[in-house]
């Protein structure tokens, strides 16, 4: 994962876009699978702002701030500050986990549910690959095709 600022790293494959049919004009859920951790993914994004393609992959980061050095920051985002994790990304989110939801049956798994205003994330794999993210962690989504 390199960076101690971010939590969650991996390369996505983009499996299916709207799997239960197109809900909104301008937001497409897709389901992708991970390629390192085996984690599935499912996760609107805007498609009027970022256009992403069945069989695209990307690069997704979870991280608690954008300051390259992990000073904590209050969830307002100023372009002209400074440098910034999102400055290496193509689409970037700030949202909230609403619910973490451990599974044992048939295997060890975790789900996590962001929501990034209205957006939603689902993210569900071993915990192990989700150290660090606690129930109701404020969170920046960062995505950059590969």
């Amino acid at each position: 994962m390199g960076s101690p600022i971010i939590l969650f790293e991996d390369i996505f494959n983009v499996k299916d876009i709207d799997p239960d049919g197109k809900k909104f004009e301008k937001v497409s859920r897709f389901y992708c699978v991970s390629e390192s951790y085996e984690m599935d993914l499912f996760l609107d994004v805007n498609t009027d702002i970022y256009q992403i393609s069945e069989e695209d992959r990307f690069t997704l980061v979870l991280a608690p701030t954008l300051d390259l050095h992990g000073a904590p920051d209050d969830g307002i985002f100023n372009p002209i500050e400074r440098p910034s994790l999102a400055d290496k990304y193509e689409y970037v989110m700030y949202g909230k986990v609403f619910k973490y939801q451990e599974e044992t049956q048939p295997t060890q798994k975790v789900s996590l549910y962001l929501s990034f205003g209205g957006l939603l994330m689902l993210l569900k794999g071993d915990p192990r690959n989700l150290q660090g993210i606690e129930p109701e962690a404020r969170l920046y989504l960062l995505i950059r095709k590969v």
